[in-house]
């Protein structure tokens, strides 16, 4: 017998937010009489894959990959002799660091790859990984002899928290998937190593951070753990991984999940435990959405664990749906309209919901919700490749105004690795054989099953 559902959405698509917010009379009438001041229509695939490649042209045009006399700007080729001036050139931006926001956009570039079978993202990927491996040599000597500067792999060096290897560890390892270089397999083993036994925990095994209290859980930590500790499950099938990062979904949400806003807050500190001031940070939650995703991606059926995640998942995508702007996007704080439109916590959103849609860990009904998030954010992925509106890098804190007046900037490479996430996600939905998607008066979704 088969079975046909049809969901009917009205849905509000985007060209130009900024434009179209400020120009009342530039309305566009669709079919059924109602007026929007955007496009009424369905991503394409191929429109879909110009985006993404905008963004990878502008990665792979503005990484230098040389190493400079921070004196005298001139390139490096010596290397037999530690020079203590001797920088990365990051004169274009965070290009080719070791540091988490490039581990989102070494994930995102794989994930492209996956999809479309375009090599030229993976290619970025390995390119930038090789010349990190290349260089860390000459700094290793450079830190012995002199001490490590901040931004000259100091955090590949001298791990001390999640952010300096949990991002970017989980990219090497998908990475390490198309690539075996025993240096990547190495350095993977490490961070396995200090994630499992370094990190700061609390008693009952949690992964938490000593600031900006003594004992702090922070929700940008879901994705800074859970995407490398599955992934390492994947990669070497010991269960302790998995059954490590089924056990940080859990506990971090035990005290980070509002139950009764269905959303995250931003942090935790033990100190306050009990009357703990919550504030909830659209990319907090975009962290924690985006690492349960991964997790379940790989996690097992029957896992145990896994449906409390399944239900954590679904319970915030429940409330986002009720949350997101008539623009497609979400606020910078999710539940306060005052606060601007965010892209990095969109993007994050959509790749969210649109990989459990296509992996069934979310009803399909919710697609209307992601393909509007993704709509609003196309309109932010400027002509050369970059992405505007992303909150820049944002500590835990603990009042409004901190939240309210963090800028945006297109080199915030917060939203850069999401949108690659989303787009490719995207992509596999409007491929995936289970859905008709079709537009007449309305989006409508056609899913058909076979008992």
């Amino acid at each position: 017998m088969k079975k046909t559902f049809l969901v009917v959405i009205s849905l509000l698509m985007i060209y130009d937010l900024n434009y179209s917010q400020n120009q009342k009379n530039d309305v566009i009438p669709d079919e059924s009489g109602c007026n929007y001041p955007v496009p009424y229509n369905i991503p394409q695939v191929k429109d879909i894959k110009e985006v993404l490649d905008r963004v990878k042209n502008y990665f792979v045009e503005s990484t230098p990959y040389r190493i400079i006399d921070s004196k005298t700007g001139k390139t490096i080729t010596d290397f037999s002799e530690s020079n203590k001036n001797a920088v990365i050139d990051n004169s274009k931006g965070e290009f080719n660091q070791w540091s988490y926001t490039m581990g989102v956009v070494y994930a995102g570039m794989n994930l492209v790859t996956e999809v479309t079978g375009d090599k030229s993202f993976v290619d970025y990927a390995i390119k930038s990984y090789d010349f990190i491996f290349d260089s860390l040599p000459y700094f290793i000597k450079i830190d012995k002899k002199y001490g490590a500067k901040k931004e000259q792999y100091s955090q590949l060096m001298h791990m001390a928290a999640l952010d300096h290897c949990g991002s970017i560890g989980a990219a090497l390892i998908r990475t390490y998937e198309k690539n075996k270089d025993k240096r990547y397999r190495d350095m993977i083993d490490t961070v396995a190593n200090y994630i499992s036994k370094k990190q700061f925990r609390l008693e009952d095994g949690t992964l938490a951070r000593e600031r900006p209290q003594a004992q702090s859980l922070w929700s940008d930590d879901f994705y800074m753990s859970v995407p490398f500790l599955a992934q390492m499950g994947k990669l070497t099938g010991d269960k302790k991984y998995w059954d490590d990062a089924v056990k940080q979904v859990i506990q971090l949400s035990e005290r980070l999940f509002d139950r009764e806003k269905k959303i995250y807050d931003h942090g935790w500190n033990a100190c306050e435990a009990k009357y703990d001031p919550k504030f909830y940070w659209s990319r907090a939650n975009g962290w924690a959405m985006m690492a349960m995703a991964e997790l379940l991606t790989v996690l097992p059926q029957n896992y145990i664990g896994r449906e409390r995640v399944v239900d954590l998942i679904n319970l915030t995508t429940q409330k986002l749906a009720s949350l997101q702007d008539g623009t497609g996007f979400w606020h910078q704080m999710l539940d306060k309209e005052s606060t601007y439109m965010e892209t990095s916590g969109t993007a994050m959103f959509v790749f969210a919901i649109a990989r459990g849609i296509n992996k069934g860990w979310i009803d399909f009904t919710f697609s209307p919700i992601a393909l509007a998030g993704w709509n609003a954010i196309v309109t932010k992925v400027l002509p050369n490749g970059q992405v505007d509106g992303t909150c820049i890098g944002t500590t835990f804190a603990n009042d409004n105004v901190y939240y309210y007046n963090r800028p945006t900037s297109v080199y915030a490479m917060h939203g850069y690795g999401p949108v690659l996430l989303a787009g490719a996600e995207m992509i596999t939905l409007m491929n995936n054989p289970k859905y008709d998607v079709k537009l007449n008066k309305a989006i409508m979704y056609r899913l058909k099953e076979n008992n």
